[in-house]
């Protein structure tokens, strides 16, 4: 009798049980597919046991970012700087957007925190694309990857404030409680960068040339998201609805509550009336909002297509 199994074809008559579906064998055999989507709960439990992976990867990509060149990770710093200082130029010098007291560190705020968003969008859209050999040769939970390079952009952000309280304290700004504040806005903001990455990596894992148009729309974001000029000086006598979508830009929202945060004496003196000390309620209230759901949005959306991820 020979030993060599014949593989049994189920498309076709003349397998067994060919009056059950593949998936009705499957479930009759207790066969899984492989590579299937696990439930939602047990996908979370499979990526909250791959944190460490996930840390060790950004830190590794991070050191490895600038090897190759000869300043090293001191590129960390000074290209926000190189930022600042063209939108100084253009912005502050040639075009006198000077109504603001202490115009440089407020500009620099803004650079630093919207460059947070740019980038994680950014790399999450090629994260998927851009690292096929890793997701085809390694079985791990697939939202890994736009997480981990999210985190990747949260540590040069780090990097970065270090630079950016010293120009705050270098402008006089005093150390004052409000500085607390930071911690909780930038943790909102990076669910809110977590979860569009996580959308943007779908989307680019299934359509590469988003990577092409993302550039684009990123800067037009910038342009209207009051990195370089005060969003509440400028539009006040645009049309209600025009305001309110300009007030709870998630981009804007996140610059506010930073800037607010670090110097809170230059917010209450230009940007609203000097009765009014304190953020306007709906900006705490976007940002926790905007970090919430777009997190459980953007999960929930990748999580949809984790069997597809590295296929085709």
């Amino acid at each position: 009798m020979s030993t060599v199994s014949e593989p049994i074809n189920l498309s076709r008559p003349g397998g067994v049980d060919t009056g059950l579906t593949q998936k009705q064998l499957a479930e009759k055999y207790g066969l899984a597919v492989s590579g299937a989507r696990p439930g939602l709960f047990a996908y979370t439990k499979q990526l909250w046991g791959r944190r460490h992976f996930i840390v060790a990867f950004a830190t590794a990509r991070l050191v490895a970012q600038y090897t190759t060149a000869k300043m090293g990770q001191v590129w960390q710093v000074v290209t926000p700087l190189l930022n600042c200082a063209v939108f100084y130029l253009v912005f502050g010098v040639i075009l006198k957007n000077r109504n603001i007291p202490d115009y440089i560190p407020w500009l620099c705020t803004g650079v630093f925190i919207f460059q947070f968003t740019q980038s994680a969008v950014q790399s999450g859209t090629g994260a998927i694309s851009y690292n096929l050999g890793l997701i085809r040769a390694l079985h791990f939970p697939r939202a890994c990857m736009p997480i981990a390079f999210t985190v990747i952009q949260l540590q040069q952000l780090l990097i970065s404030m270090v630079v950016l309280v010293a120009i705050v304290l270098g402008f006089g700004m005093p150390v004052g409680a409000a500085w607390l504040l930071v911690v909780p806005a930038l943790i909102f903001q990076m669910l809110f960068n977590t979860g569009l990455a996580l959308i943007m990596a779908r989307i680019g894992a299934k359509t590469s040339d988003v990577s092409q148009l993302m550039p684009f729309l990123l800067r037009t974001w910038m342009y209207i998201s009051g990195v370089m000029y005060s969003i509440s000086g400028n539009v006040s006598g645009w049309p209600s609805y025009c305001r309110f979508l300009m007030q709870i830009n998630p981009a804007s929202v996140y610059m506010e509550l930073i800037r607010h945060s670090l110097m809170p004496s230059i917010y209450n003196r230009t940007l609203h009336p000097v009765h009014y000390q304190v953020l306007p309620p709906h900006v705490w209230a976007a940002a926790v909002a905007w970090g919430v759901v777009m997190f459980v949005l953007g999960y929930v959306f990748f999580w949809k297509a984790e069997e597809e991820y590295g296929r085709g």
